[in-house]
């Protein structure tokens, strides 16, 4: 437990525990999607009632988390949404299970560092923890101030790095009307919400891993 390289290892969990949960957020919480129903108008600006579009959305999810048969309820769609739509379900399974696993491995870390009263080795005199911020900071700093000022662009970008060399996330209303009831407003907001939730990530980590004061016994 003396090793350096397990304390940039927890950085390391620690980030990805962030990372995952953050992301692992709007994708678990289908109230966040329900409240945008009547929020942004949906049924005045589709012609769908309130069931339908939630019906259609969580046929969706079905699909990428419960491995349900492809479904958009009552509204139309084609073989290439459904492409687009399984491409999407191998990175939410990633992310859920580097949220899992990453959970299971701070749990352990925690439990070990409580039962043999110790403490990781600091690294410059500050905490896994506080690395795992800074790494954090690096990663996402610059691309949510450019989601911030562009976000159309910021959202093509970030298809085109995890959907390489492929089109079908360009999708045609008129053959796959899913892309109505999940507007750019709602994907904006899943990015404020995922944004946010780093932000306190990030403000723990810092505040967890500053310089240790005499006597302190602060573990990460």
């Amino acid at each position: 437990m003396k090793s350096k390289a397990f304390s940039v290892l927890t950085a390391i969990v620690l980030a990805l525990f962030a990372i995952s949960a953050s992301i692992a957020a709007p994708i678990l919480c289908r109230p966040f999607y329900y409240a945008h129903i009547e929020a942004l108008n949906m049924p005045e600006r589709t012609g769908w009632s309130h069931e339908q579009i939630r019906k259609a959305y969580d046929d969706v999810l079905d699909y990428l988390l419960k491995d349900a048969p492809f479904a958009t309820g009552d509204l139309a769609w084609s073989e290439s949404g459904m492409s687009h739509f399984a491409d999407c379900k191998v990175l939410f399974k990633l992310d859920l299970w580097i949220f899992a696993l990453s959970g299971i491995a701070l749990a352990a870390l925690i439990l070990r560092l409580r039962t043999k009263k110790t403490a990781l080795p600091r690294l410059a005199d500050r905490g896994p923890s506080f690395w795992a911020a800074v790494g954090m900071l690096a990663l996402f700093g610059s691309f949510g101030a450019f989601a911030a000022s562009d976000f159309d662009r910021a959202f093509t970008l970030f298809h085109k790095v995890f959907f390489p060399g492929k089109t079908n996330w360009v999708f045609d209303a008129r053959t796959d009307q899913i892309i109505l009831v999940m507007p750019e407003e709602f994907f904006r907001n899943c990015g404020i919400l995922i944004g946010g939730l780093l932000a306190v990530f990030i403000a723990a980590y810092i505040l967890a891993g500053r310089k240790r004061r005499a006597g302190s016994a602060d573990r990460f």
